[in-house]
């Protein structure tokens, strides 16, 4: 009799093309589906040029263009045009500018039950609401994954998370994962996959059951996934594509690697509070805090159901005038439904900005609050900064207290909110927008790909040497994102094609000096401390630290995705093994690391200047150390 087995490790199964299904020991994945948006994609796709392919493996490929619209200069707009002309020649659909939000529309039209997919964004799990293994991953992974090569990772842990009881009261899915953050903290998912299951499942619709998944990222999870269920057909059928339904779920008697109980009855609305998404509060003890700013959207919050509810609050009312309110639409599918309903127009005449179907002031682009500003924000990240205005308080919110916050000025007690709306459900006819994708061509040889001038060649990084030398150039401390090392908004993000303009702001929200430094020392090394590199998956902040002379990054824990990055670039990951070496380390201080004598998984000592040793280790496979004493994971696989 075959082995019980949990969801993922059912998918898993399907998909394994290397490796033992042993917790920790390294798989690889056959990728049936990938996606990229803009900011993350442009490098991707010069990465799989660099390959040397002529055609996309996948059974789908897309490319969003959803992070960099804001056009105030040619940079933006030609990395469009490269994106459009790489996807006709390469196999890839293409979504242009304003048709909606990766994640959103992926979940609308492209993800189906039991597929894998990869994704150059960390929110790319939200297609777990559908029942797909989905997975954020850096944009070198994801082109060769288009290239037709395994995705290589950890096996992940299984959680299962029991939901039992049902949503009451203003409560929500937002609250939901607000909880589970509350519980376990944005490292307490790193290594695991968070499957859930229990009676509670059945009354999660599918927008609820995304925004879930969405947000697991924040724990550092591999991924979130839901089972495929009378709720997933009912979402697959009202979308148009009822023949990409098939039921999934884990076998009764499957066994899981820990368990984690939510009593959805129980929940109330909560707020993570500044500056990091598990600084769990409750609603209710936030009262009389004035909100300047709430802001309704991004890959979390963005569903016709979220806005629905959004509307059906505000009509005939009038937000605050102290208080802006913010709604951008996660799809023009939702703008559309919104329109057909006579819901826009509560929107409208409650004093609500209507913003462009894209990811806008989640990523710091447009939207910004006021100087010290409160913002109540159904965004999945509220790092010190990312909304673009540096002091301001950002409290991550579902939709409905962000529009009582709106209403009233303030963040006030849910008791005193009234009856909240009836859940939103799908309208059996929903408008397609299929029409709005550009699909390639069958043959796409004699395709001109467009390259404009902020588009700058790879660089091709060299083989590791036998011994580094050199200074601690930055120490840092817990919980670093990639937003603390490349910093998202505007002006940044329109020069991901160009890695040398990029690296100009490498940790300057941190040490307006890093770049300077680093560049007089000739390279060097990060000394940081717990979760190193959490949040976003953009390969940026280790490819442009990589091209400053970054060659080691020293620290006690490390993010997955970051981590994969580092080593896809040729960046030594180590880890602390006395943990108080943190503190007796320096900045400046001079270390040599003997790189040729490092072995996966060993222990080794790093030499201080005056004598002192440091010992590190890695959890490096031998294919990894290989990727990285080759100068990264490109000149391992490129054929041209």
């Amino acid at each position: 009799m075959a082995k019980a087995r949990n969801l993922t490790q059912k998918i898993i199964a399907q998909h394994l093309v290397s490796g033992k299904m042993t917790p920790g020991s390294e798989i690889g994945l056959r990728i049936d589906q990938t996606l990229t948006q803009d900011a993350t994609g442009t490098m991707a796709y010069l990465q799989f040029e660099a390959i040397g392919i002529p055609r996309v493996r996948t059974e789908l490929s897309v490319s969003y263009v959803d992070h960099n619209t804001l056009q105030t200069g040619f940079r933006n707009p030609d990395d469009h045009r490269y994106l459009r002309t790489i996807a006709d020649k390469y196999g890839i659909v293409y979504s242009p500018t304003g048709t909606g939000i990766c994640h959103q529309l992926h979940l609308e039209n492209f993800a189906k039950p039991g597929k894998t997919l990869i994704g150059s964004d960390s929110h790319t799990p939200t297609a777990g609401g559908v029942g797909a293994l989905a997975i954020g991953a850096g944009g070198l992974s994801v082109a060769l994954a288009m290239a037709g090569e395994a995705y290589m990772l950890p096996m992940p842990k299984v959680v299962r998370v029991n939901l039992t009881g049902e949503l009451t009261g203003w409560a929500s899915a937002k609250d939901v994962i607000l909880h589970l953050l509350g519980l376990l903290s944005v490292k307490g998912g790193v290594g695991k996959v968070m499957e859930f299951a229990g009676p509670g499942v059945a009354t999660l619709t599918v927008p609820e059951r995304a925004t879930i998944t969405n947000m697991g990222a924040e724990l550092g999870a591999t991924t979130s996934i839901f089972p495929s269920d009378g709720q997933t057909k009912k979402f697959l059928a009202r979308m148009g594509r009822p023949e990409d339904f098939i039921a999934l779920a884990a076998d009764p008697k499957a066994t899981y690697d820990e368990e984690v109980e939510i009593d959805l009855s129980a929940l109330e609305p909560l707020a993570a509070a500044p500056h990091m998404p598990d600084r769990m509060v409750r609603i209710k003890d936030l009262d009389g805090m004035k909100v300047d700013q709430a802001a309704i959207g991004s890959c979390t919050n963005s569903s016709y159901t979220d806005l629905k509810a959004t509307a059906q609050i505000l009509k005939d009312k009038r937000i605050d005038p102290s208080t802006d309110l913010l709604i951008a639409p996660g799809s023009k599918q939702v703008l559309k439904l919104l329109t057909a309903e006579g819901l826009l127009d509560p929107l409208l005449d409650a004093g609500a900005r209507i913003l462009e179907c894209a990811c806008g002031p989640c990523i710091g682009i447009g939207g910004s609050p006021v100087s010290k500003g409160v913002c109540a924000r159904t965004f999945n990240r509220n790092f010190e900064g990312r909304s673009g205005t540096q002091d301001a308080q950002v409290y991550l919110v579902s939709p409905l207290t962000a529009v009582n916050a709106a209403l009233n000025g303030k963040f006030t007690d849910p008791a005193t909110w009234g009856a909240p709306p009836k859940k939103a459900e799908l309208p059996k006819r929903v408008p397609s927008i299929r029409q709005l994708f550009v699909f390639p061509p069958k043959d796409g040889s004699q395709v001109e790909i467009l390259r404009g001038p902020n588009i700058v060649a790879l660089e091709r990084f060299g083989d590791l040497p036998r011994k580094l030398e050199g200074k601690i150039a930055l120490k840092v401390g817990d919980n670093i994102t990639t937003d603390h090392i490349m910093p998202a908004g505007a002006a940044i993000m329109a020069l991901r094609s160009n890695i040398p303009a990029i690296s100009e702001h490498v940790f300057t929200k941190v040490d307006p000096e890093f770049v300077k430094r680093i560049r007089e020392l000739g390279g060097g090394f990060i000394l940081g401390g717990e979760n190193y590199g959490q949040g976003s998956s953009r390969e940026h902040a280790a490819l442009a630290p990589r091209h400053l002379g970054v060659r080691a990054v020293i620290v006690k824990s490390l993010a997955r995705i970051h981590r994969a990055n580092l080593v896809n670039f040729g960046i030594l990951p180590l880890l602390l093994i006395n943990k108080d070496d943190y503190e007796t380390l320096a900045q400046g201080a001079e270390l040599t690391i003997p790189a040729a004598d490092i072995k996966p998984g060993k222990p080794i000592d790093l030499l201080v200047a005056g004598g002192a040793k440091v010992t590190v280790t890695n959890d490096l496979t031998a294919k990894e150390l290989e990727i990285i004493q080759s100068g990264g994971l490109l000149n391992t696989v490129r054929i041209s």
